[in-house]
């Protein structure tokens, strides 16, 4: 696993890099580390090198979206660590236990990606607005009804899950790049996708780290475009900013 440190605060955990990257992040607290997503299953001990290697223990688990890939070791470490907490919004928690319900008020569209039953049951559940340390939930569904961000007001981090994608070019979530297009496919609504990403525009993050592809320093420019290709081929009249 590539381990790469971004600011004071975030460590970006890459399995696959050349062929399929899977990101997972620490972010150092006062009180240890926050792991943000739990990867591809075989992941956990990795992670737990790496915070052995920072010296801090891992105090809670977050987890952006309820997708095969980003909760794959999510058993595993709460084996290995049954103190720490374990947080994902109340909306994508039903996933976990294999409610594929979709809410009255939500879009009626077809769930997509690969969603799997887990053990592990949360022990907080997330609003949107809602602390965890020192990193702001923003509620960011369209790629789940119940995706999550997460932003870090020391230093502008925004740890955006699959609301955007770098690899193969940077992207809203359910724009295919013909080079990395699964993010895309495991998209359930592109509207609710591109409301997500001009709200995490508006924080106006100097950093983007995002679960597929690199971290971006100061990547506005980059978030707007995808935003306006994304709102053209929705067939908006206006991009985003005019």
């Amino acid at each position: 696993m590539r381990v790469t440190t971004h600011g004071t605060y975030l460590i970006q955990l890459t399995r696959l890099p050349r062929l399929f990257p899977v990101n997972c992040y620490l972010v150092r607290e006062d009180d240890g580390l926050t792991l943000i997503d739990t990867g591809l299953p075989g992941s956990a001990g990795a992670f737990l090198a790496a915070a052995q290697k920072e010296g801090l223990a891992i105090r809670r688990i977050v987890l952006t979206h309820a997708h095969g890939d980003h909760i794959g070791s999510l058993d595993a470490l709460r084996q290995q660590l049954p103190e720490a907490e374990v947080l994902i919004s109340a909306r994508d928690a039903r996933f976990l236990s294999g409610d594929m319900s979709l809410d009255p008020g939500e879009p009626q569209l077809k769930l997509r990606g690969s969603y799997q039953t887990v053990k592990t049951r949360p022990s907080r559940l997330l609003y949107d607005g809602d602390q965890v340390g020192s990193l702001q939930v923003i509620s960011a569904p369209g790629h789940t009804p119940g995706h999550i961000a997460l932003f870090d007001p020391r230093d502008g981090s925004l740890i955006a899950g699959d609301a955007f994608q770098t690899r193969a070019g940077v992207a809203v979530s359910g724009t295919i790049r013909l080079l990395f297009p699964f993010p895309a496919l495991a998209t359930w609504s592109r509207p609710l996708a591109l409301a997500s990403a001009r709200q995490l525009r508006a924080l106006q993050p100097s950093r983007l780290a995002v679960g597929h592809g690199e971290v971006l320093e100061q990547p506005l420019t980059e978030m707007d475009q995808a935003i306006v290709v994304t709102a053209r081929q929705l067939g908006e009249v206006q991009p985003y900013g005019a």
